[in-house]
């Protein structure tokens, strides 16, 4: 048995599922538990998340609360928070394992590859690498100063399950960036940083929105989160399945 939990936070996710479903299941070393938290789907997510033997708790919708009640649901002292269109390699128990023996690692992530059936979204891609250094550049420089870095959802993100709680989990009332936030609770505790190790995530905003939208709604969003309006966020950064 392995020291690292999944949780996977999901609301709709039917389509992303079955893929991410395979992926899991041939994680070597396996995974020590998988849960998957729905807000309150009304497809067939908890359906297949049950057949595939995952546990699956029940939440309030919002990404916030989803991941607070999948990391205390868990027994691994190890967690890695993974959304549906996000897929790993197939050593992420051992990534994740191997960083966090580092005790100056407080909080990681991987690299996201945005990416489609049809074509690899390099710009974005290199964009999102780039903003975990110049977003809390201009919108926290203190912090920056002191080492902190932004990761975001996309990056898988894992941290010790102690860590997590010690910090009072994600803030509940913020709909979008809630991965902002955690990461500004976590920087008293250590670094926080990206392991060389890439993850394929979904670029089905992009696809929705097309490009130049798609990169104006990050725009917008992470300047009001930025300005401190977290409760509106939401309503500018629609979901798309």
């Amino acid at each position: 048995m392995t020291d690292v939990a999944i949780v996977v936070p999901m609301l709709d996710e039917a389509a992303a599922l079955p893929r991410l479903i395979r992926v899991l299941a041939a994680l070597h070393p396996p995974a020590a538990e998988i849960i998957a938290v729905d807000g309150g789907s009304a497809d067939a997510s908890v359906a297949l998340a049950r057949q595939a033997g995952w546990q699956v708790v029940t939440a309030p919708r919002g990404r916030a609360v989803q991941i607070n009640e999948g990391v205390a649901a868990a027994r691994a002292p190890l967690v890695c928070v993974l959304h549906a269109d996000t897929i790993p390699p197939d050593d992420l128990v051992a990534v994740v394992a191997g960083a966090l023996r580092d005790p100056r690692l407080a909080l990681g992530g991987f690299i996201p590859l945005i990416c489609g059936p049809e074509r690899t979204r390099w710009g974005t891609s290199l964009h999102n690498w780039i903003k975990t250094w110049y977003a809390p550049l201009l919108m926290r420089p203190l912090l920056f100063a002191r080492g902190g870095r932004l990761l975001f959802g996309d990056h898988a993100m894992f941290f010790r399950r102690a860590d997590f709680l010690r910090v009072g989990g994600c803030d509940p009332g913020t709909p979008v960036l809630e991965e902002a936030d955690l990461c500004i609770k976590f920087i008293p505790l250590g670094r926080i940083g990206l392991v060389g190790r890439v993850v394929q995530t979904s670029d089905r905003r992009i696809a929705a929105w097309g490009p130049l939208r798609a990169n104006w709604v990050y725009l917008k969003v992470g300047l009001l989160w930025g300005l401190g309006a977290r409760r509106r966020l939401g309503r500018h950064y629609p979901d798309v399945r």
